[in-house]
């Protein structure tokens, strides 16, 4: 699924050679465009109603500057320098995580019952707030579930962390993915996953950056300057004091898992657990292995992968997937037609669940699903139950959450990143 909350700083920011040829940089811009509407065919932001937010022509000058900055060419940078300065924070100027008192909060996070959930629950949950930045305001909220059983903290210790960038790891991770719960049709009720991945490790699902769920910074700014590196920074200072509150999983094997925009997350965590790990009078994390799935690591690759499976699946015809072969991705390539063939292969899928072609559609305006159940039994719904459980006041009371209107993903007009699952 698509989403977007600001578009383009880790394409913006990441570095061309000055002897990039022009073609090259005309392919990045294109290839840039083409995410853009990819995303905006699936979830409009802007409120036209025709998938196009009103500041279209905005991000469409932040795309050419950064074209004309990989060609050699005079590039105007107002629409990225500031995430440039946001992500170039020297390693040798860290300093220690500070560990705040911790004391008494494991107790206080325990849930005794969801709302709903169904009878036989044989493992402890827990949720709350970590605070990562004091000074900032910034909190990150965590959802945890232990294994069944006494000896829970003799097994491994999972971090799971979803994609987007933006997007909750609550929501999608441990309510529609990997959790011990599904939630029913009616919003209301939970019921047990059969393939939980708690059965065999403790699983943390954090909602990160600050601004996605339940998650926040009291300095508002903080939701548009989030970077990659600063993501990974919260997200260790995350750790660090989170294990301080469940200290009895201080030596257990831990494991950084993630999918989608995650691609990016888990390495950069895993290198700021391990870079901190080396260093003197810090906590020492026992990180044994990270793992990626359906990465983001390409967006060239991605892009293109996505347009010939609509073309494979006879969901744009010959004549259009050739037209985008020429207009987007060869030398001769210019935004112009490009645009122009996008929107005509988006505007065909815009009325198919991608994540299932075969399956119905979900009707928001209701939590009654279609008749029938989708192909290989995913229901194009699940979104819907789980926002209207997690915007339950009972269910936000017994998470010890803030009152919040939680969305799945965080979105925002001023976008500066795409975001999918």
């Amino acid at each position: 699924m698509f989403r977007e909350e600001g578009i383009f700083k880790n394409l913006l920011c990441r570095p061309v050679p000055k002897t990039a040829k022009m073609a090259e940089a005309t392919s990045l811009g294109l290839t840039t465009i083409l995410l853009l509407l990819l995303s905006l065919a699936f979830f409009p932001v802007g409120g036209r109603g025709d998938g196009f937010p009103a500041d279209f022509e905005l991000f469409s000058r932040a795309i050419f500057a950064r074209s004309a900055a990989a060609g050699n060419l005079s590039a105007d940078t107002s629409a990225w320098h500031t995430a440039l300065e946001v992500e170039g924070s020297s390693i040798s100027s860290r300093s220690p995580v500070h560990v705040y008192p911790q004391k008494g909060l494991m107790e206080a996070d325990k849930i005794p019952e969801l709302p709903g959930q169904p009878r036989g629950v044989d493992f402890n949950q827990y949720s709350g707030y970590v605070t990562v930045d004091p000074k900032a305001g910034r909190a990150l909220f965590y959802y945890f579930v232990e294994s069944p059983g006494s000896s829970a903290s003799q097994k491994p210790l999972v971090l799971w962390l979803n994609g987007g960038p933006g997007c909750s790891s609550l929501g999608v991770g441990a309510m529609m993915e990997l959790g011990p719960f599904r939630v029913n049709r009616d919003g209301k009720t939970l019921q047990r996953h059969v393939y939980a991945w708690n059965k065999l490790a403790n699983i943390i699902f954090l909602e990160s950056p600050a601004g996605v769920g339940f998650s926040y910074s009291k300095t508002t700014s903080d939701y548009k300057l989030s970077g990659d590196k600063r993501t990974a920074k919260d997200a260790y200072a995350f750790l660090v004091n989170w294990l301080e509150r469940f200290p009895h999983y201080k030596t257990s094997e831990f494991y950084i898992v993630g999918e989608s925009y995650a691609g990016h997350y888990v390495p950069q965590l895993a290198y700021e657990v391990l870079l901190n790990n080396k260093m003197g009078n810090r906590a020492v994390i026992n990180l044994r292995g990270i793992a990626i799935g359906n990465g983001l690591l390409d967006d060239d690759t991605r892009v293109k992968g996505t347009l010939d499976y609509f073309w494979m699946r006879d969901l744009i015809s010959d004549e259009l997937h050739g037209s985008l072969a020429k207009s987007c991705f060869s030398a001769r390539a210019t935004a112009q037609a490009c645009v122009e063939d996008a929107r005509k292969a988006f505007s065909l899928i815009r009325s198919i669940y991608i994540y299932d072609i075969y399956a119905p559609l979900c009707n928001y305006s209701s939590l009654t699903p279609l008749s029938g159940s989708a192909a290989w039994g995913v229901d194009p719904c699940s979104d819907a139950y789980v926002t209207a459980y997690l915007n339950d006041p009972a269910v936000q009371r017994a998470l010890h959450a803030k009152p919040t209107v939680w969305q799945n993903c965080r979105q925002s007009r001023s976008s500066q990143q795409l975001r999918t699952y």
